[in-house]
């Protein structure tokens, strides 16, 4: 069974850094896009940076300059280091992975059951 496992959450100041971190474990095959996903309290769950397994990157304009997403692909996890934290920042944190099992011919996509991020201004 495929798990992913977020950690890193907290209550941090406006201005402030949080590093989360997703590991994903199971019988894994391979890893191809990973990701990063909120969702604030009213509102859709939204992308905020995603890293294929050759590194490609993509952030959503919101956090641009001030996030960093990585990936290690032996350990199977993925970090976001948030810089500058703002209060709209606020929200539950999903890690989100396309990855393919050893018992199944396609990739399909996990979620993490998430991680609280709060910002206070």
């Amino acid at each position: 069974q495929v798990q992913l496992v977020e950690s890193g959450g907290g209550l941090v100041q406006a201005g402030g850094c949080l590093r989360l971190s997703c590991a994903a474990s199971g019988r894994i095959i391979s890893i191809n896009d990973m990701g990063w996903y909120r969702q604030a309290p009213g509102k859709q769950r939204e992308v905020v940076a995603t890293i294929t397994s050759g590194g490609r990157i993509n952030y959503v304009d919101s956090v641009k300059g001030r996030f960093t997403i990585s990936r290690d692909n032996a350990k199977n996890t993925v970090f976001l280091q948030m810089n500058n934290l703002k209060p709209e920042d606020t929200a539950v944190y999903y890690c989100n992975a396309e990855l393919r099992q050893w018992s199944s011919l396609y990739s399909r996509t996990y979620w993490g059951e998430g991680t609280q991020v709060t910002v206070s201004s």
